[in-house]
């Protein structure tokens, strides 16, 4: 999938005008591309469209207006688009307090390890970006990646399941028809 270009971001005050019309749009793809994955964890799958939204909505929030910076958060964010036969998601650990978190994002620690995808029958361990760990803790957002091959590819609509089995958290979710031909376009670009 091709990274987002500088030349296709907007200024704030044109991202003012075209976000009335743009958010819809992007919490509808976002709610076909989030997977649950039990009570507490949720991926979203990331996308061209997603990656571009995010970065304008950074540049809205932070007011960030200067060449470098606004140069500098398209770098960022254009890890998260997918390469060839590749999926990327953010992963969301979610606890509702402040002190759940803090317990559960040290208890998680070693989730790198434990955090799957299979498709035709094989496994595909996740490749998690390992600056979003720390020694203590996890960040309550992961950036993560499932490289699939040839086969996998090709055989994606035939079913998928993705799974977390970390000895304090074990949850998985088969996608559904619906997930699998969204996420099938991410191949296509």
């Amino acid at each position: 999938m091709r990274p987002i270009d500088v030349s296709e971001i907007l200024d704030i005050a044109a991202y003012e005008r075209e976000r009335k019309n743009l958010r819809p749009r992007i919490m509808a793809l976002k709610d076909r591309r989030r997977i649950r994955l039990g009570d507490q964890m949720s991926m979203l799958f990331e996308n061209r469209d997603t990656v571009r939204y995010q970065i304008q909505e950074m540049m809205r929030i932070e007011r960030i207006v200067e060449p470098d910076a606004i140069r500098h958060e398209v770098d960022t964010y254009n890890e998260l688009i997918p390469g060839r036969n590749e999926l990327s998601a953010s992963l969301f650990i979610e606890y509702e307090t402040p002190q759940e978190r803090e317990v559960w994002l040290r208890a998680l620690l070693g989730l790198e390890h434990h955090v799957g995808m299979e498709v035709a029958g094989r496994i595909v361990k996740a490749r998690f970006d390992t600056r979003q760990i720390a020694s203590d803790r996890l960040s309550s957002v992961q950036y993560i990646k499932f490289p699939l091959d040839d086969e996998q590819v090709r055989r994606w609509k035939e079913g998928a399941r993705i799974f977390v089995d970390h000895p304090r958290y074990q949850a998985e979710h088969v996608l559904t028809r619906e997930q699998l031909e969204e996420l099938a376009r991410d191949f296509e670009d």
